[in-house]
C-alpha cells in the first residue's frame, strides 16, 4: 500500500484503521515538550457499592490506560486507595468536596506537560466519546471530585536534593494527602497561595514525613465532557494541594492535623482588616498508593 501524505500507514490485522501516523511526525515537531508538570489531572471517585472489585480492575487493566496514558501529554501518573481506616482520619466533617466526607476511595492524579493543557483536552475528551460509545466506561461509579488544574507552585522540604515534582508520580511514595482550601473570594485567592508558599507549608514541612507539597488551581471542564463528570466547582477560589509522604500517612497522620485552623488563622492574621486571603479547608484526606495488577485493599474499602 502506498501512504500519502497526512494519512499515514494503514494498522494490519483485524478492525485495523488508518492510523494517520505521517500527522504524528508533523505534531511532535511543534509546541512545548518539557517536563514540568504545567497540569494534572486530579480524580477522586467512588465506586458503588457490591462494584468495588470489577470498578478496580476495569480501571487498573482498561480505564488507566486507555483513558489516560495512552493520551499525548499525559506523562505519568499515579492510583491511590483509602481503606476505611484512611477514610475516617478525614476532616472536616461537613467537607463542600464530599459527602459524607468519606466518599472517594480512589484518587488517580496525573501529570500533564506544561503548555499542552489545550491538546489534551482535545484527545480527552474525543477518546472518552470513543470509549463510552464502544462500552468502555464503567457506570456504577460516582465522580466525587474531579478536576483538570493548573500548576501554582511546588514546595520541598529539602530544597535542591531528592526528587523534583516531576518524578513525583514515579517515585515510590508511602503516601499522599489530598488538601482542598477554599479562599474566601476570588481576590483573596492569590494571597492566599502567597501565605501558603511562603510561610504555611514551609513551616509544616520542616522535619516531616512529607517530602513536597504540589499545589494546582482548578480549570473549568469543556462544554461537550462526558455527562456524569460534573462541572469543576470552585474554580475561581479553590486550590488543591498534593502532599507526597514518605511515610503512611496513618504512622504521621498527627503530623497533619490543624490544616484547617491554620489557614483560618493565616488569614485574620493577614493584617488587612479585611479578610483578603482568608479560606477554608473543604478537605484533608490520606491515601496509600494502589498495587497495579492486583485487588489489595479492595476488602478493605467498607
Amino acid at each position: 500500500m502506498t501512504t500519502t501524505e497526512g494519512q499515514g500507514r494503514r494498522a494490519e490485522g483485524p478492525g485495523a484503521e488508518d492510523t494517520r501516523a505521517d500527522d504524528y511526525a508533523a505534531l511532535a515537531a511543534v509546541g512545548p515538550y518539557g517536563v514540568h508538570p504545567g497540569h494534572a489531572l486530579i480524580t477522586m471517585v467512588e465506586p458503588h457499592p457490591g462494584h468495588e472489585y470489577a470498578y478496580n480492575r476495569w480501571y487498573e487493566d482498561d480505564h488507566y490506560y486507555a483513558g489516560a496514558m495512552a493520551m499525548p501529554w499525559m506523562y505519568a501518573g499515579r492510583r491511590w486507595v483509602a481503606t476505611r481506616d484512611l477514610q475516617e482520619l478525614r476532616y472536616p466533617e461537613k467537607s463542600a468536596v464530599a459527602q459524607p466526607v468519606t466518599a472517594g476511595c480512589y484518587l488517580s492524579t496525573y501529570w500533564v506537560t506544561e503548555g499542552r493543557y489545550d491538546e489534551h483536552m482535545k484527545w480527552t475528551v474525543g477518546i472518552n466519546k470513543r470509549l463510552n460509545r464502544d462500552g468502555r466506561v464503567y457506570r456504577d461509579r460516582t465522580h466525587v471530585f474531579t478536576a483538570f488544574q493548573d500548576h501554582e507552585a511546588t514546595v520541598y522540604r529539602d530544597g535542591a536534593a531528592g526528587p523534583r515534582d516531576f518524578h513525583a508520580l514515579d517515585h515510590p511514595y508511602a503516601g499522599l494527602v489530598l488538601q482542598v482550601v477554599d479562599a474566601d473570594g476570588p481576590e483573596g485567592r492569590a494571597e492566599l497561595l502567597e501565605r501558603l508558599r511562603s510561610r504555611i507549608l514551609p513551616q509544616r514541612l520542616n522535619d516531616s514525613p512529607a517530602a513536597m507539597v504540589t499545589v494546582f488551581r482548578p480549570t473549568p471542564l469543556p462544554g461537550d465532557r462526558m455527562t456524569y463528570v460534573k462541572q469543576v466547582e470552585g474554580v475561581d477560589t479553590r486550590l488543591t494541594l498534593l502532599w507526597f509522604l514518605e511515610a503512611d500517612p496513618r504512622t504521621c497522620w498527627d503530623r497533619f492535623q490543624g490544616l484547617d485552623e491554620e489557614i483560618a488563622r493565616s488569614g485574620s492574621g493577614s493584617g488587612s482588616g479585611s479578610g483578603s486571603g482568608s479560606g477554608r479547608v473543604e478537605l484533608v484526606a490520606p491515601f496509600v498508593p494502589t498495587v497495579p495488577g492486583t485487588d489489595r485493599y479492595v476488602d478493605r474499602l467498607r
